[in-house]
Protein backbone atom coordinates (compact mmCIF):
# COMPACT_ATOMS: atom_id res chain seq x y z
CA UNK A 1 0.00 0.00 0.00
CA UNK A 2 3.11 2.54 0.56
CA UNK A 3 4.39 2.31 -2.93
CA UNK A 4 0.69 2.91 -4.28
CA UNK A 5 0.66 6.46 -1.49
CA UNK A 6 2.61 8.79 -4.21
CA UNK A 7 0.20 7.90 -6.83
CA UNK A 8 -3.01 8.41 -5.04
CA UNK A 9 -5.50 11.51 -4.96
CA UNK A 10 -8.37 13.29 -3.24
CA UNK A 11 -10.99 15.29 -5.20
CA UNK A 12 -13.86 17.22 -3.10
CA UNK A 13 -17.01 18.09 -5.27
CA UNK A 14 -17.70 21.99 -5.49
CA UNK A 15 -20.04 21.69 -7.69
CA UNK A 16 -21.78 19.98 -11.15
CA UNK A 17 -18.34 20.64 -13.23
CA UNK A 18 -15.70 21.29 -10.03
CA UNK A 19 -13.56 18.75 -8.69
CA UNK A 20 -10.62 20.45 -7.62
CA UNK A 21 -7.38 18.26 -6.05
CA UNK A 22 -7.17 18.28 -2.05
CA UNK A 23 -4.19 16.43 -2.44
CA UNK A 24 -2.38 15.14 -5.00
CA UNK A 25 0.68 12.48 -4.47
CA UNK A 26 4.39 13.27 -5.28
CA UNK A 27 4.83 10.84 -8.49
CA UNK A 28 1.47 12.33 -10.04
CA UNK A 29 2.98 15.36 -9.70
CA UNK A 30 6.02 14.43 -11.27
CA UNK A 31 4.52 12.58 -14.13
CA UNK A 32 3.10 16.26 -15.17
CA UNK A 33 5.74 17.95 -13.64
CA UNK A 34 3.02 20.94 -12.21
CA UNK A 35 1.48 21.25 -8.74
CA UNK A 36 -2.26 19.81 -8.81
CA UNK A 37 -3.51 21.02 -5.34
CA UNK A 38 -6.85 23.44 -6.30
CA UNK A 39 -6.69 22.58 -10.26
CA UNK A 40 -9.92 21.30 -11.30
CA UNK A 41 -10.00 17.56 -12.63
CA UNK A 42 -11.99 17.97 -15.21
CA UNK A 43 -9.78 20.47 -16.36
CA UNK A 44 -6.83 17.70 -16.82
CA UNK A 45 -8.53 16.08 -19.68
CA UNK A 46 -8.46 16.77 -23.50
CA UNK A 47 -11.39 16.63 -26.31
CA UNK A 48 -13.85 17.78 -23.44
CA UNK A 49 -13.79 14.19 -22.03
CA UNK A 50 -13.46 15.83 -18.65
CA UNK A 51 -16.73 18.18 -18.41
CA UNK A 52 -19.19 15.71 -20.72
CA UNK A 53 -18.11 12.18 -19.48
CA UNK A 54 -16.31 12.46 -16.51
CA UNK A 55 -18.27 15.15 -14.84
CA UNK A 56 -21.57 13.62 -15.06
CA UNK A 57 -19.91 10.19 -13.62
CA UNK A 58 -18.67 11.67 -10.84
CA UNK A 59 -21.40 13.29 -10.10
CA UNK A 60 -24.05 10.23 -10.62
CA UNK A 61 -21.15 8.57 -8.58
CA UNK A 62 -21.54 11.08 -5.97
CA UNK A 63 -24.94 9.85 -5.00
CA UNK A 64 -25.25 6.20 -6.18
CA UNK A 65 -21.60 4.95 -4.76
CA UNK A 66 -19.71 3.48 -7.11
CA UNK A 67 -16.36 2.77 -8.26
CA UNK A 68 -15.64 4.56 -11.33
CA UNK A 69 -12.56 3.05 -13.54
CA UNK A 70 -10.80 4.75 -16.20
CA UNK A 71 -8.31 3.63 -18.70
CA UNK A 72 -6.79 6.92 -20.36
CA UNK A 73 -3.52 7.75 -22.57
CA UNK A 74 -1.57 10.22 -20.70
CA UNK A 75 0.07 12.35 -23.99
CA UNK A 76 3.17 14.29 -23.27
CA UNK A 77 3.44 17.95 -25.69
CA UNK A 78 5.31 16.10 -28.58
CA UNK A 79 2.65 13.37 -28.61
CA UNK A 80 4.11 10.45 -27.07
CA UNK A 81 1.37 8.46 -25.36
CA UNK A 82 1.58 6.39 -22.18
CA UNK A 83 -1.19 3.85 -21.15
CA UNK A 84 -3.11 4.85 -17.46
CA UNK A 85 -5.02 3.15 -15.25
CA UNK A 86 -7.28 5.20 -13.07
CA UNK A 87 -9.68 4.14 -10.39
CA UNK A 88 -11.59 6.73 -8.04
CA UNK A 89 -13.67 5.73 -4.90
CA UNK A 90 -16.59 7.56 -3.24
CA UNK A 91 -15.95 8.67 0.23
CA UNK A 92 -18.78 9.88 2.52
CA UNK A 93 -17.99 12.94 4.45
CA UNK A 94 -21.14 13.71 6.86
CA UNK A 95 -23.68 14.17 4.14
CA UNK A 96 -25.78 12.08 2.28
CA UNK A 97 -23.69 11.62 -0.48
CA UNK A 98 -20.22 11.44 -1.55
CA UNK A 99 -18.23 14.74 -1.86
CA UNK A 100 -15.12 13.85 -1.32
CA UNK A 101 -13.04 10.73 -3.65
CA UNK A 102 -9.73 8.94 -3.39
CA UNK A 103 -8.42 8.03 -6.49
CA UNK A 104 -4.96 6.59 -7.90
CA UNK A 105 -3.25 6.44 -11.49
CA UNK A 106 -1.26 3.86 -12.64
CA UNK A 107 1.49 3.50 -15.68
CA UNK A 108 0.63 0.34 -17.69
CA UNK A 109 3.71 1.06 -18.90
CA UNK A 110 6.55 2.62 -18.40
CA UNK A 111 8.52 4.03 -21.64
CA UNK A 112 11.96 5.50 -21.35
CA UNK A 113 11.33 8.60 -22.11
CA UNK A 114 8.91 9.73 -19.39
CA UNK A 115 11.74 10.93 -17.46
CA UNK A 116 12.42 13.86 -19.31
CA UNK A 117 9.12 14.79 -21.13
CA UNK A 118 5.83 15.69 -18.89
CA UNK A 119 2.41 14.46 -19.33
CA UNK A 120 0.15 17.11 -20.70
CA UNK A 121 -3.15 15.90 -20.58
CA UNK A 122 -5.00 12.64 -20.57
CA UNK A 123 -7.33 11.43 -23.31
CA UNK A 124 -9.97 8.97 -22.06
CA UNK A 125 -10.16 5.51 -23.92
CA UNK A 126 -12.58 3.82 -21.56
CA UNK A 127 -14.72 4.16 -18.26
CA UNK A 128 -17.30 2.17 -16.62
CA UNK A 129 -18.68 1.80 -12.83
CA UNK A 130 -18.80 -0.71 -10.62
CA UNK A 131 -21.40 -0.36 -8.30
CA UNK A 132 -21.89 -1.78 -4.64
CA UNK A 133 -24.82 -3.42 -5.71
CA UNK A 134 -24.17 -5.04 -9.07
CA UNK A 135 -26.00 -2.33 -11.14
CA UNK A 136 -27.15 1.57 -10.82
CA UNK A 137 -30.26 2.84 -8.78
CA UNK A 138 -31.71 4.76 -11.83
CA UNK A 139 -34.12 6.55 -9.39
CA UNK A 140 -31.36 8.37 -8.09
CA UNK A 141 -29.54 10.53 -10.65
CA UNK A 142 -27.98 13.24 -9.88
CA UNK A 143 -26.76 15.15 -6.70
CA UNK A 144 -30.06 17.09 -5.96
CA UNK A 145 -32.21 13.79 -5.63
CA UNK A 146 -31.11 13.07 -1.99
CA UNK A 147 -34.58 11.46 -0.57
CA UNK A 148 -32.74 8.08 -0.55
CA UNK A 149 -29.25 8.93 0.72
CA UNK A 150 -26.72 7.51 0.11
CA UNK A 151 -25.49 5.18 3.52
CA UNK A 152 -29.01 3.23 3.64
CA UNK A 153 -28.44 1.42 0.49
CA UNK A 154 -24.86 -0.19 1.71
CA UNK A 155 -25.79 -2.91 4.10
CA UNK A 156 -22.82 -5.06 4.68
CA UNK A 157 -19.30 -3.15 6.53
CA UNK A 158 -16.50 -3.30 8.88
CA UNK A 159 -14.34 -1.23 10.75
CA UNK A 160 -10.53 -1.55 9.58
CA UNK A 161 -8.34 -0.02 11.71
CA UNK A 162 -4.74 1.39 11.04
CA UNK A 163 -2.87 2.89 13.25
CA UNK A 164 -4.33 5.71 14.81
CA UNK A 165 -7.01 5.93 12.05
CA UNK A 166 -10.18 4.53 11.48
CA UNK A 167 -12.36 3.29 8.00
CA UNK A 168 -15.53 2.04 7.44
CA UNK A 169 -15.23 -0.33 4.62
CA UNK A 170 -18.32 -0.94 2.53
CA UNK A 171 -18.64 -4.33 0.77
CA UNK A 172 -19.89 -4.62 -2.60
CA UNK A 173 -18.71 -4.69 -6.12
CA UNK A 174 -16.69 -7.34 -7.95
CA UNK A 175 -16.50 -9.06 -4.04
CA UNK A 176 -20.54 -9.75 -3.72
CA UNK A 177 -22.83 -12.07 -5.31
CA UNK A 178 -24.69 -9.13 -7.55
CA UNK A 179 -27.29 -9.03 -4.88
CA UNK A 180 -25.52 -6.44 -2.11
CA UNK A 181 -25.72 -9.74 0.14
CA UNK A 182 -22.13 -10.91 0.31
CA UNK A 183 -19.50 -12.49 -1.05
CA UNK A 184 -19.27 -14.45 -4.21
CA UNK A 185 -19.46 -18.46 -3.53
Amino acid sequence: MGNALPDTFILERQDAGTFPFRLAGTRLCELFKREFRGRNFLDVWGEGHGSTTLGPRLNTVCVQGGVVVILADGETASGNLVPTEILILPLVHGQACADRFLGVLSLLKTPAWLDTEPIATLHLRSERVIWPDGHPHPALDSIDDRQAPFHPRVRHSRIVRSDRRQFRVFEGGLSTTGDGLGPKV
